[in-house]
């Protein structure tokens, strides 16, 4: 555990929290920032940084538990679709450096709520041969 971590201290009993799931390896929480009615963090309760520097094993734990959760918010919220979301670094929108799985039910498109992936025209030339051959080097 990390002294200073918000959700080492969730899961140490430190900070209350609305739990919605736990179990030896993960617990689930209500955001006490609702981005829609619902929305659900799912947390290991061993400290790691970001999806990336997780354990294999603790890290298909927290995402069959947002699997869960996002199945139930659909059969029992009533929810049309789920966003399953993790951000890595402060470059992609992390702000808790926490492993931490954002499970946002979705009811309408229209809810104030978007993620959006759109083109980007400046990388209209870019080789994506060459692209794929620089990722699989790290594999």
């Amino acid at each position: 555990m990390a002294t200073d971590c918000l959700f080492c201290k969730i899961v140490n009993g430190e900070i209350p929290s609305t739990k919605i799931y736990e179990d030896d390896d993960v617990i689930a929480f209500l955001d006490i920032y609702q981005t829609t009615i619902g929305h659900t963090l799912v947390v290991p309760k061993q400290h790691f940084d970001n999806f990336l520097t997780t354990n294999k094993d603790i890290m298909h734990k927290v995402m069959d538990v947002a699997q869960r959760i996002g199945q139930a918010e659909i059969a029992m919220l009533g929810a049309k679709g789920v966003n399953i979301l993790t951000n890595v670094n402060k470059e992609a929108g992390q702000s808790i450096y926490h492993f931490h799985v954002h499970v946002i039910p979705r009811y309408s498109r229209d809810e104030g709520f978007r993620i959006e992936m759109k083109e980007n025209p400046d990388l209209k030339k870019l080789s994506l041969p060459a692209l794929a051959s620089e990722i699989k080097k790290g594999l």
